[in-house]
């Protein structure tokens, strides 16, 4: 990567000609410097540009005939469609995207990177449950089975802020775990399983503590005792069989609107009682489960953010921790290194297949992969869903594959996991939580004020023009590695050593502080009726 000579002279810099090349093979590189830089520019190499290249985006390093593939990370991210002149704009229009990487002879389990030694000594403060998982934080959370519960819910949950929480100061927040979901669906076609399963293992995520509350109406057809099933959850290992706690508004002891709010603050009261007794205790970072995701991506995603979460991802690992990336439109592209980092060949084939299963889903509503890219990720110079990719998919890091989770599934593994998710920010978060994610990392180069209210995220700036001007919603700045001032490493270990404070309540996350919180979006690929 070339970067200013003098790391200490950044704001000087930033003023000169400021290109990033990522590979020794690739024939463009990005314009680095705050708001592109104009025609006849001449690079440190003696280049002169022949147009005005906007930030982030391509320029040719060199004649690019037409039909030639453009390079970069190495790989071939499109082919000229016309004849490109040294120092040219590289943009979309003139790239032909490759076809997809077929899914058959695929390196299986043969690229593992060598063993890092374990990273021990790190800790957090955290609240740990009956089920010997870890909270970051400690929340009520009542479940929902339909949306039209979501008006009533909504207005018990500001009463409950308002008149109970106060008497409970150890429970940090109460949350609706509303959806769209739960009628008008066709809750036995295949793939209904999908948002039934999601919701049920967000109802369990480890910062709830254990604790269940349903809010239903009572004629819907995602029935309570479907979406938790006897056995499916307890309070404590002495009360495994603990009957699950529903507020039906049909009932009819209910007479009038009040008397559906008022029961269910008086459900709500006994499940804070419960987590209030519950307090923070040392545990190794081992017990981190950490989700990592993109979203308002760039052309510095793969330069600066998403290499530092990727390195910071080898140090979760390294300590004993669980780490999962997703997003399949986002990685297919890759998917060779992916199994070829798969642990054995069974997680190679679980990769192979969810991919399969995914370019299937999207014949089915005829369209490919491409669809992925967003107007924002092309004017912040990513010219197509490969590019993305290779951007994209290094927030994996290095260490093997260990385990495959299909969409709403609970994660039971350390190590890094392959959790496959449509690659929607909401969707892909939705899914995360219930795969059991405590901490969340997201990084943007547009900008986003994503959140969730079920666990802290933590989001990265891809760029520090994002940073400062986003001050107070970006956590992390990774763009003093493009700035020269930081390296993949720095920024790595900032996050690491971030993530440790935020799990422990020692920190709140920018968004936690706006309560900036997203709604949760279900993944339903089954007919709606």
């Amino acid at each position: 990567m070339d970067r200013p000579r003098h790391a200490d002279d950044a704001g000087r810099a930033a003023l000169k000609p400021h290109t990033i090349r990522m590979h020794d093979r690739d024939n463009v590189a990005i314009v680095a410097n705050d708001g592109g830089l104009p025609p006849g520019t001449v690079l440190p190499g003696g280049l002169s540009l022949r147009d005005r290249v906007p930030q982030g985006h391509k320029v040719a390093l060199v004649d690019i005939a037409a039909g030639t593939p453009v390079l970069r990370y190495g790989i071939p991210i499109g082919r000229a469609i016309q004849a490109i002149a040294a120092g040219s704009w590289v943009h979309e229009r003139l790239l032909q995207m490759p076809a997809a990487r077929g899914l058959e002879g695929l390196p299986i389990a043969t690229g593992q990177a060598a063993p890092q030694p374990r990273l021990d000594g790190h800790t957090f403060e955290g609240y740990r449950n009956a089920d010997g998982s870890v909270g970051t934080r400690n929340i009520l959370a009542i479940s929902t089975t339909v949306q039209c519960v979501a008006g009533v819910l909504d207005f018990a949950l500001q009463r409950i802020r308002a008149e109970l929480l106060p008497k409970f100061p150890n429970v940090d927040d109460v949350v609706g775990l509303e959806h769209g979901y739960g009628c008008g669906v066709a809750i036995d076609a295949p793939g209904a399983e999908i948002p039934i399963r999601t919701l049920r293992n967000i109802s369990l995520n480890p910062n709830f503590g254990g604790e269940v509350m349903v809010v239903s109406l009572g004629c819907e057809k995602l029935q309570p005792e479907r979406l938790m099933p006897p056995g499916s959850f307890a309070i404590t290992p002495a009360e495994p069989a603990q009957a699950l706690n529903v507020v039906r508004l049909q009932d009819d002891a209910h007479v009038g609107f009040m008397s559906m709010v008022d029961s269910i603050l008086r459900q709500a009261e006994h499940h804070l009682e419960r987590l209030d007794a519950r307090r923070r205790e040392t545990v190794p970072a081992s017990e981190l489960v950490v989700g990592v995701q993109c979203g308002g991506s760039d052309a510095f995603s793969g330069v600066t953010a998403n290499p530092a979460v990727g390195f910071c991802t080898d140090l979760l690992v390294r300590a004993g921790a669980s780490v999962m990336f997703s997003e399949t439109t986002e990685v297919r592209d890759g998917i060779d290194q992916l199994t070829s980092r798969a642990a054995t060949p069974e997680v190679a084939q679980r990769l192979i297949d969810e991919m399969a299963w995914y370019d299937a889903y999207l014949q089915r509503g005829k369209v490919d992969r491409s669809a992925n890219t967003t107007p924002g990720n092309k004017q912040g110079g990513l010219s197509n869903i490969v590019e993305k990719a290779m951007g994209s998919i290094v927030k994996s890091g290095s260490a093997p594959i260990s385990n495959v989770l299909s969409p709403g599934e609970k994660l039971g593994a350390k190590g890094l996991t392959y959790a496959a998710t449509p690659a929607s920010d909401f969707i892909c978060g939705t899914l995360q939580l219930a795969a059991g994610m405590n901490l969340h990392v997201f990084t943007t180069g547009r900008g986003t004020p994503y959140g969730l209210a079920a666990v802290p995220v933590i989001k990265v700036a891809t760029r520090s023009d994002l940073a400062r001007r986003w001050h107070d919603l970006m956590d992390v700045n990774a763009g003093t590695i493009a700035d020269g001032s930081a390296t993949v490493e720095d920024v790595g270990w900032e996050l690491f050593r971030l993530m440790l404070d935020v799990a422990s309540g020692r920190k709140k996350t920018w968004a936690e502080h706006w309560k900036l919180h997203n709604a949760l979006v279900l993944f339903n690929p089954a007919p709606v009726t």
